[in-house]
């Protein structure tokens, strides 16, 4: 039988022709509904249970399905008015607000509209990620003795000591904690290290999920501007002894949005300046699984080097997997450690435990060396493919830096060329792309864009998403 639909294909078919029964009216069998949709019974089961997610029908065991009866709420409609004055009156005492802008972060995990290619996707595309075989490490996990018992609140050992040989250095197993995902390794490394209203310095250009994280927890983000060899130590020492910050984050391999790597020469020097302002460095390491086939020897992260326990890294598995698939380490030395595995606790107990043993699983399996190999390659292609295509269609655009690494790229837009409009008309024009303004803590040099080349579903997407930038760029300049 071949399979026509996708489950959210059918799920939307099944939506637009829900008007056609009265509410607790029954739908059509499963089994009619493979026949006409020429879909598995999986594809049927997985479909409905996407509805009924919704409230849009019920599910009886042994009766099927049915159209769901219009939710009627109790009561008058309340009045929020007041929460107005009360968030505001809650943060007018802080030295920084704590308001939170999560719309640098919501671009690159929203889902375009249909017909819509997506270069601006942080993660990348399902036919990129093994998804084969993280089903089966999730199989065979939920089969490994006591999988579904609490876990030791670190972490499981063999996974805090196969993240420690990754980093490598002397760093042990016992100085990793297992976190979910980047994101919350890094407010927790935030919440670890500064109290609300401390500057913390961060890399210019830099993630907009890391501004939005330091401002949430009412940190004043300091930039210190990148160039093409990764964060400049001569800025970065009068950054720490302007401000007095405690704390620099940094992502020394392939950094977001630049894609710059810290020189060699720049890396003892980072972590001299840091140290003599009694000052810790939070690193970033959050694509080192995702190089390129021509990147040649990867350095090492930056606490493999570090004795002295200035640096707090942040290691993830998330982008070379799924974006559901959140397991990160975070490796800290000395007192730091403690309070890390405290809040951590405190936020959060643990990472779930078939989690956990569904990554010893996958990275413990042939198939993960073969599917970084293949990422690597198609990576590189991808990357290739359009760098060629800006040439051809765009050369106004600058490239000041081609990656080895990471799955995006950044430009430069032309002196005046309006980055707001150009981004809304491009979507118009059927591509999503990233604007630059949110990557930077303080006024931008110049309009950016950040293209991704990950997300989209093969070479044939960013020659015609490059093409379609073009006609939006021609009606924008």
């Amino acid at each position: 039988m071949q399979q026509r639909s996708s489950v959210g294909e059918l799920a939307e078919q099944l939506r637009r022709e829900l008007d056609r029964y009265s509410p607790g009216g029954k739908l059509p069998s499963s089994r009619a509904l493979v026949e006409r949709f020429r879909v598995s019974p999986v594809t049927v089961s997985r479909a409905l249970a996407q509805l009924a997610a919704e409230g849009l029908v019920v599910t009886r065991p042994g009766a099927g399905a049915f159209r769901a009866r219009p939710h009627r709420p109790e009561g008058p409609a309340g009045d929020t008015s007041w929460q107005e004055v009360a968030l505001s009156a809650d943060g007018a005492a802080d030295l920084v607000p704590r308001t939170v802008d999560a719309s640098g972060v919501t671009v690159s995990l929203s889902v375009p509209p249909p017909g819509v290619l997506e270069f601006s996707g942080g993660y990348p595309h399902p036919s990129l990620q093994p998804e084969r075989a993280m089903a089966a490490a999730l199989a065979r996990a939920g089969r490994r003795p006591g999988a579904w018992e609490r876990p030791p609140l670190e972490g499981l050992p063999e996974l805090r000591e196969w993240f420690a040989r990754g980093i490598g250095g002397a760093v042990t197993a016992a100085e990793v904690l297992i976190a979910a995902g980047g994101q919350a390794a890094l407010a927790t490394a935030l919440r670890a290290l500064a109290p609300p209203g401390a500057p913390v310095l961060v890399e210019s250009p830099t993630y907009p999920g890391m501004l939005a994280l330091a401002r949430a927890a009412g940190l004043r983000p300091v930039p210190v501007p990148v160039d093409p060899d990764g964060v400049r130590p001569d800025l970065l020492a009068d950054a720490f002894q302007a401000t007095g910050a405690r704390v620099f984050v940094c992502q020394p391999l392939f950094q977001n949005p630049t894609g710059a790597v810290l020189a060699p020469a720049r890396r003892a020097e980072v972590l001299r300046i840091a140290r003599e302002a009694g000052a810790f460095v939070v690193e970033d390491d959050f694509v080192r699984r995702l190089v390129h086939a021509d990147a040649g020897p990867l350095p090492r992260p930056l606490a493999a080097d570090d004795p002295d326990g200035v640096v707090v890294h942040v290691g993830s598995l998330t982008k070379a997997t799924s974006p559901s698939f959140r397991v990160s380490a975070l490796a800290a030395r000395g007192p730091v450690l403690e309070r890390l595995r405290a809040i951590q606790v405190v936020d959060s107990f643990f990472v779930p435990r078939p989690l956990q043993e569904a990554a010893l699983e996958l990275v413990g399996s042939p198939a993960w060396p073969r599917h970084l190999r293949a990422l690597s390659a198609e990576l590189k292609t991808r990357r290739d493919v359009m760098t060629g295509a800006l040439a051809r269609e765009l050369p106004e655009l600058v490239l000041p830096h081609v990656p080895t690494g990471g799955y995006h790229l950044w430009l430069r837009l032309p002196d005046g060329l309006d980055e707001a409009a150009l981004t809304a008309t491009a979507l118009r024009a059927g591509v999503a792309l990233t604007p630059g303004r949110p990557y930077f803590s303080a006024e931008p040099p110049a309009g950016h864009l950040r293209l991704s080349f990950a997300a989209v579903a093969g070479t044939g997407e960013i020659t015609e998403g490059m093409r379609r930038l073009r006609a939006a760029y021609e009606e924008v300049r």
